[in-house]
């Protein structure tokens, strides 16, 4: 496994889940329990929380609900860093984000590279460092293309990495050459494996950290591989990877994203609907899925 970046000051390491944001049933947001979720990861066990994530529906909140969201963490959790997500289409819309991050006490910033239009080499380049340039946080790039529809090039990431407060990389782009060659070219930035399906393999290739959706609901199960190779227990961690792919499997029954929210209240969080169009699971899909958690012995 890789020691985090030597260019990151908060030296981000572990399990840092992607916190869910949470909505009442006419789907406003509920910032109360939406901190509450991020102390139930931490409580389980987690080394950081992510709010404001995939898993934290962001593109679907307006500018003031994001904020205050960030605000209601930053709040709550003093025990663990909170790097806040303030990726907008926008760098305009970024810069807002992350000044008020930076205002209310988050300590760090996940900028996910901008989405819908296409973005080449220089517009990625002037993105990052503008965002990079109006705060002093500690910036990681959230590389997720087959979400934005723009992937960074090895190039691209190399002038990245000459900005001076951008650290770090959460990687869910699941190529695992680019991620490879991105870690070997790049010892001074933190990497974060960011897919369920290669928590293990990540570490293997130098992440030093995992947001992992699957610790939402389990934090406990993700830390324990996390401490599990830590300690040089590579046999329990490949056991603990298979879990966590059963798990995977068994939270996608049913539509994109239903997974986490439909899966937390059983083990005793009320997590409240999806915002729309994303919906939690039908009665059928939530049955199979609680079935297979159950076999697991984890309900």
């Amino acid at each position: 496994m890789q020691e985090t970046g030597s260019a990151d000051p908060l030296s981000l390491s572990g399990v840092i889940p992607p916190t869910i944001t949470v909505f009442e049933e006419d789907e406003s947001v509920d910032y109360e329990r939406t901190a509450d979720h991020a102390r139930y990861v931490v409580d389980g066990g987690a080394h950081g929380v992510f709010p404001l994530g995939t898993n934290g529906e962001f593109p679907l909140l307006s500018a003031e609900e994001r904020d205050e969201v960030v605000e209601a963490v930053v709040d709550e959790i003093d025990d663990a860093p909170v790097i806040a997500g303030v990726g907008a289409p926008s760098t305009y819309r970024t810069v807002k984000h992350a000044e008020h991050a930076e205002r209310v006490g988050a300590d760090g910033i996940v900028v996910v590279t901008p989405y819908y239009y296409p973005l080449d080499h220089d517009a990625a380049l002037n993105h990052y460092r503008r965002v990079a340039e109006a705060v002093d946080l500690p910036v990681y790039v959230y590389h997720i293309p087959s979400k934005t529809g723009n992937a960074l090039s090895l190039e691209t990431l190399d002038a990245l990495a000459g900005i001076e407060n951008l650290v770090g990389v959460k990687d869910s782009s699941k190529d695992v050459p680019w991620l490879a060659q991105a870690i070997d070219a790049h010892p001074d930035l933190t990497f974060l494996a960011g897919s369920d399906s290669l928590l293990f393999p990540g570490l293997e290739i130098g992440c030093s950290g995992m947001v992992s959706a699957v610790a939402n609901i389990f934090p406990e199960l993700v830390v324990d591989l996390y401490e599990s190779y830590e300690e040089g227990d590579e046999e329990r961690a490949r056991e603990l990877q298979s879990e966590v792919y059963d798990v995977r499997d068994a939270i996608k029954y049913g539509s994109y994203m239903a997974g986490v929210k439909s899966a937390l209240p059983h083990v005793g969080f009320e997590a409240g609907p999806l915002r729309s169009p994303l919906r939690t699971m039908d009665e059928e899909s939530e049955d199979a899925m609680v079935a297979d958690l159950e076999e697991l012995d984890l309900l």
